[in-house]
């Protein structure tokens, strides 16, 4: 998969996107999963991870975090590595790395609130050293995956109602 390197420069970057009642903006030098997290090549094969807007509005309002790795553990891409908790859902965490998992967040030990408030800076979750899942997608491919979750959820609401 083609390296996704950035600076901080590039990674201020954002695409306005708006779907119904959604709103957000994805930063360019990011690349997002299908299960909608988030990664930014920190520097060559380290990563920051963290959720989605999309993702922590699922959620709801973040309430607890927990963390089955510890730095130094290997990781694999789709392993469970811990776990949320937010207002409306408990969710697992899954790596978006294959390599080694490095830290956490430790901002979010004083307020857990910064994943839902600002979930593409100060609200990351993890760093890892290794390779990105290659199921990550670029920002364009990723709002159409936007587009598509919206429309189903939208379509679901509509059967419900009628």
């Amino acid at each position: 998969m083609e390296a996704f390197m950035a600076n901080e420069t590039s990674k201020l970057k954002k695409k306005f996107y708006k779907r119904s009642t959604f709103v957000t903006h994805l930063p360019f030098a990011y690349v997002f999963s299908p299960s909608h997290g988030w990664a930014w090549e920190m520097e060559p094969n380290r990563w920051r991870v963290g959720l989605t807007k999309f993702a922590t509005r699922m959620l709801g309002e973040m309430v607890d975090l927990g963390f089955e790795t510890t730095k130094g553990d290997s990781v694999t891409h789709g392993q469970i590595i811990g776990w949320m908790e937010g207002f409306k859902a408990i969710s697992d965490l899954y790596s978006l790395i294959d390599g080694d998992f490095q830290c956490i967040n430790p901002a979010l030990e004083k307020d857990i609130t910064k994943i839902s408030k600002d979930p593409y800076e100060t609200g990351w979750l993890y760093e890892a050293a290794g390779t990105i899942d290659d199921r990550c997608l670029k920002v364009d491919q990723y709002t159409h995956l936007l587009d598509t979750t919206i429309d189903k959820i939208l379509e679901q609401q509509q059967q419900e109602e009628g």
